[in-house]
């Protein structure tokens, strides 16, 4: 029971925040770095990203690739989230508490940490 729910969540959380990328933009377009070009399109392109992997976990032949592509769109997506730190600090607003920012960094970590749980998951022989 405890590995659907993992599972299950899992997906859930990456469909809805792949989501929000299209009804909140503005978001994640204030966090990425100036130094990365193409902004609207990297939005579009993670959003995507974020559904089709969320999708993708809960399909038990597809888990296993999907979870290890969450943890590269997880590191892929890290600077943006140190970068949105570096320039709170520096003065910018982004409506979120500074403490927030800082607890977001670990954060990333449990994330991967999840999706690398779930990797394996089988429904087959499942006592619970």
């Amino acid at each position: 029971m405890m590995k659907k729910f993992l599972v299950y969540s899992l997906g859930a959380f990456y469909i809805i925040a792949g989501t929000n990328h299209f009804f909140s933009p503005e978001f994640y377009l204030e966090m990425m770095p100036d130094y990365l070009p193409f902004h609207e399109l990297l939005n579009v392109t993670s959003g995507l990203a974020e559904i089709t992997l969320g999708s993708l976990v809960l399909y038990e032949r597809m888990r296993y690739m999907a979870s290890f592509g969450i943890i590269l769109l997880l590191l892929a997506i890290y600077p943006a989230n140190i970068n949105m730190l570096l320039t709170a600090l520096d003065g910018k607003d982004y409506g979120v508490p500074i403490w927030a920012l800082y607890a977001r960094l670990p954060f990333q970590f449990l994330f991967i940490y999840w999706a690398w749980l779930v990797r394996n998951y089988k429904w087959t022989n499942e006592t619970t």
